[in-house]
């Protein structure tokens, strides 16, 4: 049977009996947990469960809807090329909470990154830098999330594997002295399966909302091993390269960048450090099937691969860049 009034404490689907192949199956409705939860959390065994964009931006617009404070948490290595889009559906006061500080080298300054999207007209009541993996900064947001609420709830918003439930659970492990519930977490996007109320105190209930999922993330179409190489679990050691017109790089079998024009010039990859780089002659054919997408690069730019990390070029020259044709990238102002 499907029990209406109880959700997974985990992923928040409804929980059920009946149907071991549908989402929220658990093996008694006493329990808190549904079944692919429950194999996430003690057995690192993941589950894909395919939702559509068109539910998830419903509950948006419900969001949008209330007057409640909202954090926009985002990953500074995969941050979206819009992040203003978000404003469509939600008008509320919000602040950008910029996630995973520790993956970033130590050398970048963090009023470097705020300062680069305070000049982006980014319409936030304040932008925050954060790293739950290492506490960072987790004291000073609680300050400001109280500061801008204006009721006790409080919803969090972002895309897939930004790192929403993760930031949940150290809020709770943090600040909350009764409330023993914890979010399922794992790479995979569509781990929230519909939104979960926490009770941090009695000043503050955080609404955890399903993850947008970005199609064109490269997360989509590589395979369990994959996808455990292209997620940093560290610090990240850029890879720099000098390249002359004619070189080019092979990021394991997923991308390939040929330098077709310029003078000698730097490339400095932020990439996971398990990622393998090789550099070629550029008359060789490898991974040339890939679907090819041209930048005429500008002074001090990025080129993102979404869901992979991002490229710095220091001079302008002319990229062909070879990736799967579901996979989106797009050039940017250098973020560092």
């Amino acid at each position: 049977m499907i029990n209406e009034q109880k959700r997974c404490s985990g992923c928040g689907v409804i929980l059920q009996d009946e149907n071991v192949l549908q989402e929220g199956y658990t093996t008694s409705l006493e329990k808190d947990i549904c079944q692919r939860c429950f194999r996430m959390k003690n057995y690192g065994e993941y589950q894909v469960v395919t939702k559509s964009n068109e539910e998830y931006l419903e509950i948006l617009k419900e969001v949008g809807k209330t007057k409640d404070l909202v954090l926009y948490v985002t990953d500074l290595l995969n941050l979206e090329e819009d992040l203003l889009k978000i404003r469509e559906y939600i008008k509320n006061k919000m602040i950008l909470v910029l996630n995973k500080r520790d993956i970033l080298p130590k050398s970048v300054k963090e009023d470097k990154l705020i300062n680069y999207f305070s000049k982006h007209n980014i319409q936030f009541e304040e932008i925050i830098v954060v790293s739950v993996e290492k506490n960072f900064n987790i004291d000073y947001l609680l300050k400001r999330i109280k500061y801008f609420q204006t009721t006790k709830n409080v919803y969090v918003v972002g895309h897939t594997n930004a790192g929403k439930s993760t930031l949940i659970n150290k809020l709770i492990k943090n600040y909350s002295l009764n409330n023993l519930q914890e979010l399922t977490m794992s790479p995979l996007p569509s781990t929230t399966l519909n939104t979960v109320t926490i009770e941090i105190n009695e000043y503050l209930t955080l609404i955890d909302t399903p993850g947008l999922v970005d199609q064109s993330s490269i997360i989509h179409y590589v395979d369990a091993n994959m996808l455990k190489k292209i997620n940093p679990k560290k610090e990240i050691k850029p890879k720099t390269y000098q390249l002359r017109k004619n070189q080019s790089l092979l990021i394991e079998d997923l991308v390939r960048i040929d330098y077709v024009e310029g003078e000698r010039n730097s490339f400095t990859l932020f990439l996971s450090n398990d990622l393998k780089v090789k550099r070629i002659n550029t008359k060789r054919d490898d991974l040339k099937t890939l679907q090819k997408t041209e930048f005429e690069v500008l002074y001090d730019s990025d080129i993102v691969i979404t869901g992979l990390g991002f490229i710095k070029i220091v001079d302008k020259g002319k990229v062909n860049l070879y990736l799967n044709k579901n996979v989106h990238s797009f050039m940017r102002k250098s973020l560092i």
